[in-house]
């Protein structure tokens, strides 16, 4: 990758656009001043379609000045904005800094509509309706690409609906998700575990929990070898929202149900990321979006 981020590029594109500017004026002069003898009528010999002939005229004056005015401005151009290469342009723009400009702008017109929600418990945001609706909106913007429109998640993707959560359902524990994001990890214990029999001893162990069907005696066989895994998900499998780890004795699952799904988690794991939304939108805009998604979780428990 080194070979991509090296300054040999940039002095590349910017000898690259000189050379074509410049090879601009070397054809318009060479086009003005090579002369081609002409016949008396003018033409330069050339003839096609048996009677369409080359006339042997000059080219027309507004025409090559329009020409000289266009290399002109590349110039220029070049000079004031990022055109050769690295060289920033002497105006100092850039499409970055102009986004940003944009975006501090907009940032400071939505400011009123925010400030009277900022100092509102939860419990308020829930009920007002004006931050609800732009909780909504800021989330279909942000959240619905993964949660869904409905905020139901999918297969590995959190349903917000529901009153299962992995890292915590309170106001503050969704706004540190927004600010920080989340990192979750399920890492590969089938060797920890034992076996492949122990590790469909577990499984079954697991479905157990939840009294789901599975096998009673696989399920007791694989009681024991769950103290691998209680690290994390507790010895009665009810999870560990301090670290993310989710509750295996209700009928939430994430990444799929049944042996199978439980088997390929224990052997290959997952990891499964939700990122920080603190770059993106401001801590006013958080508050509502953090209030709206917990009052997905207190109407009535979606399926």
């Amino acid at each position: 990758m080194s070979d991509f981020t090296s300054d040999f590029w940039h002095l590349y594109v910017a000898g690259l656009t000189i050379v074509s500017i410049l090879a601009c004026l070397v054809l318009l002069w060479i086009s003005g001043t090579t002369k081609v003898k002409a016949s008396g009528d003018n033409t330069t010999g050339h003839t096609w379609d048996e009677d369409l002939k080359e006339m042997n005229n000059p080219l027309p004056r507004w025409w090559v000045y329009l020409f000289i005015i266009t290399v002109i401005f590349a110039f220029v151009y070049g000079a004031l904005y990022p055109t050769f290469g690295k060289f920033p342009g002497l105006l100092g723009w850039s499409s970055t800094g102009a986004h940003q400009a944009e975006g501090d702008k907009l940032q400071a017109a939505i400011a009123p509509l925010y400030a009277k929600f900022k100092d509102m418990k939860a419990e308020d945001l829930a009920q007002d309706k004006q931050a609800m609706a732009i909780g909504e909106r800021l989330f279909m913007n942000n959240c619905a690409q993964c949660h869904g429109s409905d905020a139901r998640g999918s297969r590995s993707f959190p349903n917000l609906a529901d009153k299962d959560w992995l890292w915590g359902g309170d106001h503050d524990a969704i706004k540190t998700t927004l600010v920080q994001g989340r990192m979750g990890v399920m890492p590969p214990m089938g060797a920890a575990v034992g076996t492949a029999d122990d590790v469909l001893n577990v499984a079954h162990y697991v479905m157990s929990l939840s009294k789901t069907p599975h096998d009673p005696v696989r399920a007791v066989q694989g009681a024991p070898k769950f103290a691998t895994c209680a690290a994390c998900h507790g010895a009665d499998g009810k999870g560990n929202t301090a670290m993310g780890a989710p509750n295996l004795s209700d009928e939430t699952w994430l990444h799929g149900w049944g042996e199978e799904a439980i088997v390929r988690a224990v052997n290959v794991g997952f990891t499964n990321q939700m990122p920080a939304q603190a770059d993106k939108l401001s801590e006013d805009q958080i508050h509502v979006l953090s209030a709206y998604v917990w009052g997905l979780s207190q109407a009535k428990a979606a399926p």
